[in-house]
């Protein structure tokens, strides 16, 4: 029994150190993408690119969704150290612990999807305002009205969006990372309790 534990434990500790650099990379890579369009605009746009200057609800739940990004980049780096740790037979914590340290990569993973999801949605229904004020004559239209910088739709409206499918593509690779992770530390818990159940059982008897 005792080999089999820590058998198990040998590989929950490669699947914290391989995926918990894949995530952090990943995440590195393509997070990259929004922090330099934001500060792209922040040097250049003005107090802001396009449509997306009229809105202080896009502009926080933005800086919301990179924070979360932030975070998650830093909780998969946590990840490669939880990996190291649980396969040191002498530092190695409760199964309980990883499993909790996992639930909260999933819950920081999941709330930053939605995050992103809601900010796609308010743009996108921006520029379909936009446009639907616009002559419907397949004519491209760089300003939608004459109501000020507010209104150009330009490209780095596009930009923003692409920036966001991106990020949107990232987060969801590291939700199931997570989920994943979450999936192994859950079976290292359950086979824990199974070990301590039949250790009692033979005491007993």
């Amino acid at each position: 029994m005792l080999g089999t534990k820590s058998s198990i434990s040998s590989g929950l500790a490669k699947s914290f150190l391989r995926l918990g650099w894949i995530g952090f990379w990943l995440q590195i890579a393509i997070g990259s993408i929004p922090v330099a369009l934001l500060i792209y605009a922040l040097l250049f746009g003005k107090g802001g690119i396009g449509t997306r200057s009229g809105s202080a609800l896009i502009a926080y739940l933005s800086i919301g969704s990179l924070a979360l990004l932030a975070f998650t980049t830093i909780w998969f780096y946590r990840y490669t150290r939880l990996g190291r740790r649980i396969g040191e037979p002498d530092r190695r914590p409760s199964a309980s612990s990883v499993q909790r340290i996992a639930w909260i990569g999933v819950a920081a993973s999941t709330v930053n999807i939605v995050f992103s999801a809601l900010v796609m949605m308010f743009e996108v229904t921006q520029l379909l305002f936009y446009f639907l004020r616009a002559p419907q004559a397949g004519v491209p239209v760089f300003q939608t009205t004459s109501g000020g910088p507010a209104s150009w739709v330009s490209a780095s409206d596009i930009l923003g969006l692409m920036g966001l499918i991106f990020t949107m593509l990232v987060e969801v690779i590291v939700l199931a990372l997570s989920l994943w992770l979450l999936f192994r530390s859950t079976a290292e818990l359950a086979e824990t309790h199974a070990a301590s159940d039949e250790d009692l059982t033979a005491d007993i008897a």
